[in-house]
């Protein structure tokens, strides 16, 4: 069984509900024409996909998640959006008939697994033979910023940390070609893109909800029950976030791994 390693504090929403097609999926959009069906697995809070529903439209865009919390809120907040719909799902078993969806996409899901390679194999189930499978993962060995700190130093060793103990990869980005291989698809595209934060605002609100997140969210909780930290250490890397966003010449920037496969 998966852990989510972040939880769902609202720090952790806080960042998922900045999530457009444009800023996490722009790799895709190309696929996503008028008329497509579209399964959106680990929606989260959904704004990924009722962007995709707006694209797509009259396609149908279905969002899934294993939180039921999750959905109901995703629901709520699309609101009249007629071509999506939220269900709870399971990425292991997704309740659809085989080649039901044209555009099968997962942003940040596979990092968290402890199954990817079985999780590509059932969205690769799903997706019609001509259709495309697409997911994007960050790279968290692959993160970098300045001005170097010992604290963003440890929180990325502490972040690896818990998420071996959860027995996910925190690597993914790197890997995508690796596990879509193993699963079965018969032709792989990958490219990369980035996030960067490095304005004042920017760093507010990265930094920000990094320093809430530490002490707050479900990663600083497993990171406590584990043994891997203590609650001051986990204050101590709080603080040295909150110092990256002081410094005037802050920078951090994300790697992304992303991959299209063919069924």
């Amino acid at each position: 069984m998966s852990q989510y390693t972040h939880g769902h504090h609202e720090s952790v929403l806080r960042s998922h509900r900045s999530r457009t097609v444009e800023n996490s999926a722009a790799y895709l959009i190309d696929m996503l024409r008028p008329g497509v069906d579209v399964l959106d697995v680990g929606c989260g809070p959904g704004t990924i996909t009722v962007d995709v529903a707006a694209r797509v439209a009259p396609g149908r865009v279905v969002g899934i998640d294993n939180e039921a919390g999750i959905v109901d809120a995703a629901r709520a907040d699309a609101g009249e959006v007629a071509n999506a719909m939220f269900q709870t799902g399971d990425v292991y078993a997704l309740d659809f008939p085989d080649a039901s969806f044209d555009v099968v996409h997962a942003h940040q899901v596979l990092q968290h697994l402890t199954e990817p390679v079985v999780a590509l194999r059932e969205m690769r189930r799903v997706c019609k033979p001509d259709g495309v499978v697409g997911v994007r993962d960050s790279d968290y060995a692959a993160m970098t910023w300045y001005p170097e700190t010992p604290a963003l130093t440890r929180w990325l060793s502490l972040y690896h940390d818990v998420t071996r103990s959860n027995g996910a990869e925190a690597d993914a980005g790197r890997r995508l070609r690796a596990w879509a291989r193993s699963a079965g698809y018969s032709d792989v595209r990958c490219s990369a893109s980035a996030w960067c934060y490095s304005t004042p605002e920017e760093r507010e609100w990265w930094g920000g909800l990094w320093a809430e997140r530490v002490v707050a969210s479900r990663f600083g909780e497993q990171a406590v029950e584990r043994g891997l930290a203590s609650a001051e250490e986990l204050q101590d890397i709080a603080d040295g976030w909150r110092a990256w966003i002081a410094a005037d010449d802050g920078w951090f920037a994300i790697l992304h791994g992303e991959m299209l496969g063919t069924p």
